[in-house]
């Protein structure tokens, strides 16, 4: 599976930004895979935003997006997306989706090493 992430960009504080990670590739339909994004700001490490499962049924998010921050996905697109609302300068970072075909506990998906698949990352800088 590949996973291209796209969407990023330079916005002003408070704006909204929607990314999109599309996926290809031969092997286990897109629907079945718990999908991911993370993203890490430089001279930081790589943290969890937010995760879907297969049937989109059950997101969930770091507490620092809560309530700004919404996953969700369209298998018939073979596509997840994050949309940003309200973003802050602290959002600013690289950000990754990421797949893994699972099982996994939804308390597991918020560990990055549990993820088999990621995407290239798309770069997402909030100005002040």
């Amino acid at each position: 599976v590949q996973l291209q992430a796209s969407g990023g960009g330079l916005v002003q504080t408070g704006v909204s930004l929607r990314l999109s990670c599309a996926a290809s590739g031969r092997g286990r339909t897109f629907s079945s895979y718990i999908m991911g994004w993370f993203r890490q700001a430089p001279g930081k490490e790589r943290e969890f935003v937010a995760a879907i499962t297969w049937s989109g049924g059950i997101p969930d998010y770091a507490d620092s997006v809560k309530g700004r921050f919404t996953i969700s996905r369209d298998n018939a697109k073979n596509t997840v997306y994050l949309q940003m609302n309200s973003l802050k300068p602290e959002d600013t970072a690289v950000y990754y989706c990421a797949g893994t075909r699972g099982p996994l506990r939804i308390a597991r998906m918020k560990v990055s090493d549990e993820y088999d698949y990621w995407g290239q990352g798309t770069q997402v800088t909030v100005s002040s």
